[in-house]
């Protein structure tokens, strides 16, 4: 017989969310329909917690989130970090020395805030994704005169939670080359890194204990429970690993190719309330 659901961890862009980055009314009534039942709703993000769209940070039944995908475990209500995994702050600047050898803007995550070079961030709009990436680089990064020297001179606050890189958005197959070049340097300099992506031309650097699965697990274990008492719904290849680890797997209609193939289950797409449509059948 197959565990009980307890909690539901939900990646966000592409997933929980339609392509206009908006929560969905049946989406919300299926979450608060799970909550209601005792399911523990945790969004799961590349973002860190303040720049969750409010329109899931603010749900009053969200008190977890799976933030910088998997480097924290984030408790509101307490205002605490139940896991914590960060990049050690020399490794850190040593990969953004390598990323300075690249055609690409880059920023990192440091206590739950986002920091950039001054510079990249007024040249964002010729490599950010699309409007919405755009937006978060200028309201969620905070410009400083040069990234390393500013982390260097404030070495006090500590370690780095993420580093995220964008290649230029015109010309897919140069920026796709410059990814995979960046990403083949990066793994093999640091095996203690992790490289994934969340959109398509942008690397998001962590350290290789934080990925959505490992952070899923270790959260579960925090309350007595277990990844077969998790789903977990995702379409990027950061979602992989909580895809992968949970009791149920849910892919979105829209994810890549290898989240499907570890998926014990398919569902619609985000735009047509994917997560809401299996939701509804659990609860």
């Amino acid at each position: 017989m197959a565990e009980p659901i307890k909690i539901i961890a939900l990646d966000l862009d592409g997933t929980l969310l339609d392509s206009q980055k908006r929560l969905s009314d049946r989406n919300r009534a299926a979450i608060a329909h799970a909550a209601a039942a005792g399911a523990l709703i945790v969004p799961t993000t590349g973002r860190f917690f303040g720049m969750m769209p409010p329109a899931v940070r603010d749900l009053p039944f969200v008190r977890y989130a799976i933030t910088i995908n998997g480097a924290q475990v984030y408790d509101r209500a307490t205002g605490t970090a139940i896991v914590r995994e960060e990049i050690p702050l020399d490794a850190a600047l040593a990969i953004m020395e390598i990323l300075d050898r690249h055609d690409v803007v880059y920023d990192c995550y440091r206590q739950n805030w986002g920091w950039m070079t001054a510079a990249l961030q007024e040249k964002a709009s010729a490599y950010a994704t699309d409007d919405h990436y755009l937006r978060m680089i200028r309201e969620f990064r905070r410009p400083v005169p040069e990234l390393k020297a500013h982390l260097r001179a404030t070495a006090a606050d500590g370690d780095v939670q993420k580093v995220m890189l964008f290649a230029r958005r015109d010309g897919a197959a140069s920026a796709q080359a410059e990814l995979a070049a960046i990403a083949r340097e990066v793994t093999a300099a640091f095996p203690d890194v992790t490289v994934t992506s969340s959109t398509r031309n942008n690397l998001e650097i962590n350290s290789a204990a934080a990925h959505k699965g490992r952070a899923l697990a270790r959260f579960a274990d925090h309350l007595g429970l277990s990844p077969a008492n998790c789903a977990a719904f995702g379409d990027g290849m950061n979602d992989f690993t909580m895809v992968e680890a949970a009791g149920l797997g849910v892919a979105m209609a829209n994810a890549v190719p290898e989240v499907k193939r570890v998926a014990k289950l398919v569902t619609r797409l985000n735009d047509d309330d994917g997560v809401a449509r299996v939701l509804e059948a659990v609860f």
